[in-house]
């Protein structure tokens, strides 16, 4: 990758819509170029897809939360299984250090919420759980 392939990954992070004619213009290079960079992104795996980031506006109302799991030894594939199974679940992030499952979780109230986790709790394997209500969003250059 150099500065033209992370220039164009800049601009798609910001708007995912960008035409390449508008990528063309925006970086002055021609349209052919960003066509064949963007093919060679996507067919490398750097360009996994295209999406939606939703605003706050269209997460009003979802209670979020990280929760972070320690678990028994050998029961990772077990607990992942049934995690997949919790639909307010949205994300599972293995880490390092003294916790070995990171959950991004996100419910419709406390009660919701209240109730995921104690079913995350209840899984075979799960030692210990500590949960982090999420209050507001301060900074978000996730891409």
């Amino acid at each position: 990758m150099d500065d033209l392939d992370r220039n164009i990954l800049t601009l798609l992070g910001a708007d995912a819509r960008m035409s390449v004619a508008t990528l063309a213009r925006r970086l002055k290079v021609a349209r052919s170029t960003i066509q064949a960079r963007l093919e060679r992104l996507e067919t490398s795996g750097i360009i996994a897809g295209y999406t939606l980031k939703l605003g706050e506006a269209a997460r009003q109302g979802r209670l979020r939360a990280s929760v972070l799991l320690t678990i028994e030894p050998r029961s990772q594939a077990a607990i992942l299984t049934r995690l997949k199974g919790i639909g307010e679940v949205e994300r599972v992030f293995t880490t390092s250090g003294r916790f070995d499952l990171l959950l991004q979780v996100a419910a419709s109230n406390t009660q919701v919420l209240d109730s995921v986790l104690d079913q995350i709790g209840a899984l075979t394997g799960v030692k210990s759980s500590e949960s982090l209500i999420h209050l507001s969003t301060r900074l978000d250059r996730a891409v």
